[in-house]
């Protein structure tokens, strides 16, 4: 049973009360389902993140039908996993089986208000869909509500780099206190500041891949490509690249290939799969 205060479990002793009568101030609803049923294992976790999501817009009523079977039979239960969505006292909508969750939400946004969107996911949203100046503004009016959230602000410097404004995002960067430096978001923003400077000094990635159809060995190539691709954040290609030029000129440039990599999985974060991968490949070279 679930510890959530939007997630209860309804009985004949407390249906009318806990359900028809509460649902005259609150939706509910009903998951009458089974231990035996496969589409009802499938669909409980899925109601219950929603309930808990929508934070009290409705709440979830978990009818087991073995143990409340005289229940179940006046709910008019023909099949498992029913779902019965009650408001002031009346069944107004609901559907049978295991459905995806966005069309659970077009159920329940009919009826009910849907929950309001975090504006720090909607902004990361925005951020991987490729509107950083959408991301930045919503970042950027959370920073002022709250200038002591140091994700928020280091998140506005990673984009003021990416579009560009490199001085602010160093001064952000200087600005934030020592132990926060230390921290993997501080790392990545450091990283994609020094990325960003030297690529503004780089050769296109054209004239990169040009000298390496003809030199596919040329040591300045496969790393000023590197970091070429780290800006198109096609991660997984730079450091394909990196281990290239580790194994053809390992020296070059006092070891700049391995300096790179370990800067890269800094910028991406170990829990990055390129980065556990790749992480493994430097590994192996080195030993």
């Amino acid at each position: 049973m679930s510890n959530s205060p939007h997630i209860f479990e309804a009985t004949m002793d407390n249906f009318q009360d806990a359900v028809m009568t509460a649902s005259s101030q609150t939706p509910i609803l009903i998951d009458v389902w089974a231990d035996w049923c496969a589409p009802c294992k499938q669909l409980m976790p899925v109601l219950e993140k929603l309930a808990n999501e929508y934070q009290g817009q409705f709440r979830l009523a978990k009818v087991n039908a073995d143990e409340q079977q005289q229940l179940t039979a006046s709910l008019g239960v023909r099949s498992l996993p029913t779902v019965i969505l009650v408001k002031d006292g009346q069944a107004v909508d609901g559907f049978n089986g295991a459905l995806p969750e966005s069309e659970i939400r077009a159920v329940l946004d009919k009826h009910v208000e849907a929950p309001a969107e975090d504006p720090y996911e909607k902004a990361h949203g925005l951020w991987e869909q490729g509107d950083a100046e959408g991301a930045l503004a919503i970042l950027t009016e959370l920073n002022q509500k709250d200038p002591e959230n140091m994700k928020v602000l280091i998140d506005v410097a990673q984009l003021k780099a990416e579009l560009g404004d490199i001085e602010t995002a160093e001064q952000v960067l200087e600005s934030l206190p020592p132990e926060e430096k230390l921290q993997t978001q501080a790392k990545q923003l450091a990283a994609r500041i020094k990325f960003i400077k030297q690529a503004g000094e780089l050769p296109s990635v054209v004239e990169l891949e040009q000298t390496l159809a003809a030199n596919p060995e040329d040591p300045a190539a496969l790393h000023q490509l590197a970091l070429q691709q780290v800006l198109k954040d096609e991660n997984a290609t730079a450091m394909e690249l990196l281990i290239r030029l580790m194994q053809v000129d390992p020296g070059y440039k006092d070891g700049i290939a391995k300096t790179t990599l370990i800067e890269l999985f800094d910028k991406l974060g170990s829990s990055n799969p390129d980065v556990r991968s790749y992480r493994r490949k430097l590994y192996t070279l080195m030993h």
